[in-house]
């Protein structure tokens, strides 16, 4: 399966699709991580994830042109492109649908720590296009700016630490989402660190294709 990054940093691809692979070990599925050729270099506002969009069905569909890809991730939290490429004749997921819909299952409520606070409607309305709000305890966000931030992962960690206690602690939360593909590595150390589930979107969606591709569809 090929993952497709929507952002242009090279690095956050590699990250990524190093943890898909983690999750889908044993599985016999391959990760072949693929970077967009243009746009943006991180999604922090509406205006970079609707510039990412055009460049993911790019870049998605030369993957499965080539041939070699079974699945399709596209792997940022605010699913850019998405439903375009849900075009293509092979399985799509976004992480951001498969994180939340995994942290809503079985009636849980949940709610979503994060870095780009100029993301707050767009998440909201991306939960509200999944049928989840009467499940959506609230977003909680770092404070300064997300680019500045994931570049010190201890202090990423800490950070994204206190906003997903405070959906717990403060909004009633029973699971976190932690939400954003470059946050992969912090949302697994996360999972020790909170008396609730936490949803790593990355392994969510790698859950999701694996499903989809045993039962063939």
């Amino acid at each position: 399966m090929v993952l497709v990054n929507p952002n242009t940093s090279a690095s956050t691809t590699r990250t990524m699709t190093a943890i898909a692979r983690r999750a889908l070990a044993g599985t016999g599925l391959r990760v072949r991580g693929v970077t967009v050729a243009e746009g943006p270099p991180m999604l922090t506002d509406p205006a970079a994830l609707s510039a990412a969009a055009p460049h993911v069905v790019r870049a998605a569909r030369a993957a499965v042109a080539s041939g070699d890809c079974a699945a399709v991730i596209v792997a940022a939290f605010g699913d850019p492109g998405l439903a375009s490429v849900r075009s293509l004749p092979v399985p799509v997921v976004g992480i951001g649908e498969a994180a939340l819909a995994e942290a809503a299952a079985g009636g849980r409520r949940f709610g979503i720590a994060t870095t780009t606070p100029r993301l707050a409607d767009a998440i909201a309305a991306h939960v509200a296009r999944l049928g989840l709000t009467s499940a959506y305890t609230g977003a909680r966000f770092t404070a300064g700016d997300p680019q500045q931030l994931t570049a010190r992962p201890e202090a990423l960690l800490a950070a994204l630490t206190a906003a997903a206690r405070a959906c717990v602690v403060r909004d009633g939360a029973e699971a976190v989402v932690i939400g954003g593909g470059p946050l992969g590595e912090a949302a697994e150390a996360l999972r020790t660190r909170l008396p609730v589930r936490v949803v790593a979107p990355i392994p969510a969606a790698c859950r999701r294709v694996a499903g989809l591709l045993a039962d063939g569809s």
